[in-house]
């Protein structure tokens, strides 16, 4: 079958349960329910096309290291400010003598 799964032939189907023994009525109800029950499904395509996409979304682990990542970056900005401002206050202590 080409297409999508939706795709589906309710005259041929209908034919084909009239000559198996049903009713003309009864094969015409019953191949319109067997297309709206396929209609719900997914096409191979419609599966890997969602697998491709959750394969390319970030996992737990993948998010458990960004933040570690980004608390250690975080701690080096803290600690280089930190280092910073001292050494600005040491400076000025120094450059302008200490207490007069």
């Amino acid at each position: 079958m080409t297409g999508t799964v939706a795709d589906f032939d309710t005259l041929a189907a209908a034919c084909a349960l009239e000559s198996a023994g049903f009713a003309k009525r009864r094969a015409e109800a019953a191949a319109v329910a067997i297309r709206d029950g396929r209609a719900g499904l997914s096409a191979k395509t419609d599966v890997r096309r969602l697998e491709n996409k959750i394969e390319d979304c970030a996992t737990k682990a993948d998010l458990a290291n960004l933040k570690a990542d980004m608390l250690k970056a975080a701690i080096g900005i803290v600690i280089a400010q930190t280092a910073l401002t001292a050494g600005s206050i040491f400076g000025f202590v120094e450059i302008f003598g200490g207490a007069p």
